[in-house]
């Protein structure tokens, strides 16, 4: 197999433009559908159901036109969607935040964060900032941690969100290489 020649004083960024691999023409249908409108950045289907259906898309940092996007993992299955959508409606995101650990709940986005910068390639652009969500401390949207958890495995209050509702049996996908 053979090797791309690079300099070893390349910035780790600008590889990852090249090494994602973007939505499938039938995915990017699939997603615009379960959103209700075409995405304005490129992403990746990330987490599938057994039967392929998308449950979690990564997005690029950076929308397009160079707009940070702060919410690298979005849900987007209408069930699942729907039934965090409750869960807030009947003040989960309270509970839910009253429930973890302060710290881990720091960790949890300091790693998202950190996955985040690692995703990003407009280097010269307003970084995206915050961790779950965009948010700094606490929690804002159960959305996003169960999205969060479900792409890494590392989120305290997606955890939480994940075994209060059904969540059906998922997969997840690689988008990297």
């Amino acid at each position: 197999m053979a090797r791309l020649p690079f300099s070893t004083g390349a910035h780790p960024r600008v590889l990852a433009l090249s090494t994602f691999r973007d939505a499938s023409p039938e995915d990017q249908i699939a997603v615009e559908t379960l959103v209700g409108r075409a995405l304005a950045g490129r992403f990746a289907v990330v987490v599938r159901r057994l039967d392929g259906r998308p449950v979690v898309i990564e997005n690029e940092p950076h929308l397009r036109d160079g707009t940070p996007m702060p919410t690298l993992y979005w849900l987007v299955d209408a069930e699942v969607r729907d039934a965090v959508s409750r869960l807030e409606g009947a003040g989960g995101v309270h509970r839910f935040e009253a429930m973890v650990d302060p710290d881990e709940l720091a960790a949890a986005h300091g790693r998202y964060a950190a996955r985040r910068g690692e995703a990003t390639v407009l280097v010269e652009a307003t970084a995206p900032s915050g961790g779950v969500g965009g948010t700094r401390t606490g929690v804002k949207c159960l959305h996003a941690h169960l999205a969060n958890y479900l792409a890494s495995g590392d989120d305290p209050v997606g955890a939480l969100v994940a075994s209060a509702i059904d969540v059906p049996p998922t997969r997840r996908e690689r988008v990297r290489d």
